[in-house]
């Protein structure tokens, strides 16, 4: 008998165990929690003690880095599934991974910052990002603050109205202009350690959903030598990386959401059904209208995800300035967050006063909530005007 394993099989047998730990971890760590983190909306601590135990935060990071070196397909199945557990575990876990996938993508020629995805991934550091700024809006294109170059070194200050996680983060990713007299839109990301870190308190959050994300407003003081500003233009960082894979894990974990939403107003089909085993219960056919609705969202998704690996094969030369494909990806958060509260809204009807109830088994107000949130992040509005922009100026198809 021949007991060779391919390398095909055995990379599919190591991503089945993957998604199986993330599920264990889901159902011990992350959903045992969820609504306290959601009530007192604090960070969920107790999930990312068991993701960095496992090693999740550096999933994206290549193995010679000392990381798993998983795909970013992986990586978006992950957040899909922590999203079924904890919203505010997966929103905080996509946006650590976003910022990973900066530095993959484009700073590893760098020495400096090769060292530091090792450090990340045999600490486990957890990253977040500030990109929006008092003053610009929505806009993540353009920065007030400037890069103050002193030597070796650089010291910047900026305003962030929202930095999600920072009381948790290791470090952070900031946004910012060239230098002083540069444009609003020649913009740098630059890594600031915790430890070279000074925040000032701006702002609280005591929101309506996505309370665990602690996503407070600071003003960052931060320093730190020149090897820590990434190494190509964020222009560049943005078109080809922040902007498709925060649309793609962000998508990833709204379907999460979904999924979730349906598994508990599937029980509540089941339930109805033993009860009248003569009779089909007319929440059922509900639950299928709602299935094609999630469907809708996964396919989307799918779409999406492959033409971006497509485009990540050609290296470089990718082409993603395309009008078509930001188009595409911004209709990806358009759909998902759209549908998400249509999928939600149906299975409350499902689940009917118990999944109205916040004490109930089968309630869906913390699902509903955060589905309202996810339009307002990059807000939808936004999205829309850009989209009718390009689609003035593309070529036709």
């Amino acid at each position: 008998m021949d007991t060779h394993v391919t390398p095909e099989a055995a990379d599919a047998a190591e991503r089945a165990g993957l998604f199986e730990l993330a599920h264990d971890i889901g159902r011990h760590a992350l959903a045992p929690h969820s609504a306290a983190v959601d009530r007192d909306a604090r960070f969920p601590a107790e999930a990312f003690a068991e993701l960095k135990r496992a090693g999740l935060l550096g999933a994206y990071v290549p193995r010679e880095y000392g990381g798993m070196g998983r795909s970013l397909e992986d990586v978006v199945r992950l957040c899909e599934i922590f999203g079924q557990y904890c919203s505010a575990t997966a929103m905080v876990y996509a946006m650590h991974q976003i910022q990973v996938a900066c530095l993959v993508h484009h700073a590893l020629e760098s020495r400096y910052f090769q060292a530091f995805v090792r450090r990340l991934c045999e600490q486990q550091l957890l990253l977040a990002s500030a990109t929006t700024e008092v003053g610009i809006g929505g806009d993540l294109r353009s920065s007030i603050c400037a890069v103050q170059l002193e030597g070796d070194g650089f010291s910047v200050t900026k305003k962030a109205p929202v930095i999600s996680y920072m009381d948790a983060a290791d470090a952070l990713l900031l946004t910012a202009r060239r230098a002083p007299e540069s444009a609003a839109g020649d913009q740098v990301q630059v890594l600031l350690l915790k430890e070279h870190l000074t925040l000032e308190p701006m702002c609280g959050w005591d929101t309506m959903g996505f309370r665990g994300t602690c996503s407070s407003g600071f003003t960052v003081h931060g320093r730190g030598v020149r090897e820590q500003i990434l190494p190509v233009p964020y222009a560049d960082i943005h078109a080809r990386t922040m902007h498709p894979v925060a649309h793609l894990v962000w998508a990833a974990l709204w379907i999460g959401i979904g999924i979730d939403s349906m598994n508990r107003a599937r029980s509540v089909v089941r339930a109805q059904a033993r009860k009248t085993p003569d009779a089909m219960p007319i929440a059922a056919t509900r639950l299928g209208e709602a299935d094609m609705v999630l469907q809708t969202m996964r396919a989307g998704l799918a779409q999406v995800l492959a033409e971006y690996r497509d485009l990540l094969a050609h290296g470089p030369g990718g082409d993603f300035g395309n009008f078509g494909f930001n188009i595409r990806v911004n209709n990806l958060k358009l759909n998902t967050s759209t549908l998400l509260v249509d999928l939600v809204g149906r299975a409350m009807i499902i689940g009917g006063i118990n999944a109205y109830r916040n004490d109930s088994e089968v309630s869906l107000c913390r699902n509903l909530r955060d589905a309202y949130g996810t339009m307002l992040m990059v807000n939808n509005d936004r999205l829309l005007g850009l989209n009718a922009a390009m689609q003035i100026v593309q070529r036709d198809a």
